[in-house]
């Protein structure tokens, strides 16, 4: 299975270039929220997509019905369709799927909507709602622009969602149901009742005055995750497809690992059993050791919970390799994309392999495990050939994701 083309939406950047030269400058998108009066929170900071221009990609009658997470998820598509040179004719229009994830769905859409109903009344309610307003509209708007009629889907789990599409869709080419599924997350969370229902259950920072510092993963004065906006898509192939058309190949996806806590609504299993044995799947379908994975890029939210069970969870799987090896949080620096965030996160990793060099944790001064090697503010030079991808979200799921450089002989063969 392979990776031949990638694309984004962030808050550090609207292309993976971008994207890539703000990680490795340690450049924040966090800042006070622009696009709305926030003044009535106590959460006034977001990381929100700046200077995207939908018009770019899709014209206005198609832009005006799509809630920002479509549009942004749109974007990503187009940009990884692109990269992958992938063109849709009656033999791959077929066999080509779309699996886009989303956990809040179309959550501008529905709250301008909801605030309309309320003011005007039912007939400002617009005929385009009730098609678009459901998580599953951006898997539609991909396929139909693609041209894509093989499976298409959105599947939740949360903030693993973005992973869990692109491990599922690769078990779709896996199974021989597809030979290119186009993947990821897609998600603009920044809304009044989003960050108003995530400061109700204390999972935000409170950082209002220092934006540039609020997000801290594995740092012991971390208090809360920043909510952030984005999408992230990669173009899966299965391997002699990819090799018949003559496609760029950025890397393998290895691995996948899939679990539930089955614990607790918000909080991780305190022994780690979940995301433990979701890693060492990922590791195994991968047919890797531990001490194969050069690289992880961590879920690494900024919460007491989430980041003092992770680091227990990689000590647990990786032993003594843990502390030789980089671990850290992008999220430090893009904010929390809830669904957009585990697509976004495995496209750093196929950027630390193809560049030799991881991103950094940036606002880790006063390290939970000061063993451990958390990247702290500044990018570090790194041969990586195996990165490791964590994702795990509330209701206890769990997804990871192992790329790789593609080996030797099957770059031969390309070449």
């Amino acid at each position: 299975m392979v990776v031949t083309g990638t694309g984004v939406i962030t808050p550090v950047g609207n292309t993976v270039e971008e994207f890539w030269a703000s990680l490795m400058a340690g450049r924040s998108g966090i800042s006070a929220i622009e696009g709305w009066d926030a003044s009535h929170l106590p959460v006034r900071i977001g990381a929100e997509v700046k200077g995207f221009v939908p018009a770019d990609y899709m014209p206005h009658k198609v832009s005006r019905r799509m809630d920002p997470s479509a549009q942004y998820g749109l974007a990503a598509a187009m940009q990884a369709v692109r990269e992958a040179k992938l063109e849709m004719d009656e033999e791959t229009a077929p066999r080509t799927g779309v699996y886009v994830g989303s956990s809040a769905g179309a959550a501008q859409l529905t709250y301008d909507t909801t605030i309309k109903l309320h003011e005007r009344g039912p007939r400002a309610v617009s005929p385009f709602f009730f098609a678009t307003s459901g998580s599953e509209s951006t898997a539609g708007e991909v396929a139909m622009w693609l041209g894509a009629r093989g499976p298409s889907s959105s599947l939740s789990t949360a903030c693993a969602s973005g992973a869990t599409c692109i491990g599922e869709a690769a078990r779709l080419i896996q199974f021989g149901v597809a030979d290119v599924m186009v993947a990821g997350g897609a998600e603009a969370p920044v809304t009044p009742l989003n960050i108003a229902a995530a400061a109700a259950c204390q999972a935000l920072s409170t950082n209002n005055d220092d934006p540039d510092h609020a997000c801290r993963p594995f740092d012991r004065a971390r208090d809360g995750f920043v909510m952030g906006a984005g999408a992230g898509i990669v173009v899966l192939e299965e391997y002699e497809h990819a090799l018949a058309r003559g496609a760029q190949i950025l890397g393998e996806l290895a691995g996948y690992g899939a679990t539930t806590d089955a614990y607790h609504l918000t909080a991780p299993h305190p022994d780690a059993l979940g995301t433990k044995t979701a890693m060492r799947i990922a590791l195994e379908s991968a047919g890797l050791q531990p001490e194969d994975v050069d690289y992880i890029n961590a879920h690494g939210t900024s919460t007491q919970l989430n980041d003092v069970t992770e680091v227990s969870a990689i000590r647990g799987v990786f032993g003594d390799h843990a502390t030789r090896i980089p671990v850290s949080s992008t999220k430090s620096m893009t904010g929390h994309l809830i669904s957009g965030t585990g697509a976004v996160e495995l496209i750093a990793c196929l950027q630390a392999i193809r560049h030799g060099v991881v991103p950094p944790t940036v606002n880790c001064d006063d390290p939970e495990d000061p063993d451990m090697n958390f990247v702290q503010g500044v990018a570090q030079e790194w041969q990586t050939d195996v990165a490791m991808s964590n994702s795990f979200g509330f209701g206890g799921h769990n997804a990871v994701l192992i790329v790789r450089k593609l080996q030797e002989e099957e770059a031969a063969d390309v070449a």
